[in-house]
């Protein structure tokens, strides 16, 4: 079953019966199995200095779904689908994460999530290729986070999702996603003021990058996430807008 449908499609392999560990937790961080269901994931009991694994609650929360659908649905499809409101995008692409792959030829090649998903329904793999894992690396799983979402309904997909994060060095990103076609971050040496970071918006992301469909047109996409940017610079600031 799909979600959405990928006429396109030849072949399937059951990775279920694989029998990758969903999460491993060590001293680098985080490794996400593809095969992980989002129940699995939301259910993860972080370490206490994990202070941005508070996102995976939010992300998952970002499903909107039934129990049926938490229990099925996995990290790595929910990433490989490359809706722009995929919530395990937002997730890993804002905690750094690089996607595992499995070439057909028995090696393996990494790329961040931030490249691999290239546009609605269009990823990185290659024919034959297989998302093994996520890997989020400890020192962004320590950054400080602020979270942003909305829809145009109580219980609809997302049109907009922003994450900031905050280095202990003052390092800051902001990822925005489902706003846009694909991830887009920007990348601070410290936090910066509002008038840069409208800057650094406006030269960073195009009209033609914002999304356009049923739920969200391009100008409220684009207000919303200048909005929450600035929301985000303000919470991370130690203010709250």
């Amino acid at each position: 079953m799909f979600s959405e449908p990928q006429p396109h499609l030849r072949r399937l392999f059951d990775l279920a019966d694989f029998g990758w560990e969903p999460l491993v937790i060590s001293q680098h961080g985080l490794s996400i199995a593809a095969t992980c269901k989002v129940a699995t994931l939301d259910a993860c009991e972080a370490p206490p200095e994990w202070t941005g694994a508070k996102l995976i609650g939010q992300c998952c929360g970002a499903f909107l779904a039934s129990f049926k659908i938490w229990n099925m649905a996995t990290v790595g499809g929910n990433i490989c689908l490359a809706l722009p409101a995929g919530p395990m995008i937002s997730l890993t692409a804002a905690l750094d994460g690089v996607c595992v792959i499995w070439t057909r030829e028995g090696d393996e090649r990494r790329t961040p999530v931030v490249n691999f998903v290239k546009g609605p329904q269009s990823n990185a793999l290659l024919p034959g290729e297989v998302l093994r894992s996520i890997e989020l690396p400890a020192d962004a799983l320590t950054k400080r986070t602020a979270f942003r979402r909305a829809s145009l309904t109580a219980l609809g997909r997302s049109g907009v999702l922003l994450i900031g994060a905050r280095s202990a060095s003052d390092n800051f990103t902001l990822t925005v996603t489902a706003s846009t076609r694909r991830p887009v971050q920007l990348a601070f040496g410290n936090l910066p003021d509002q008038e840069t970071l409208r800057g650094r918006l406006a030269e960073t992301i195009p009209a033609s990058v914002y999304y356009d469909d049923m739920h969200g047109r391009p100008d409220w996409r684009r207000h919303m996430t200048f909005e929450f940017a600035e929301e985000i610079r303000q919470e991370l600031s130690g203010r709250r807008p």
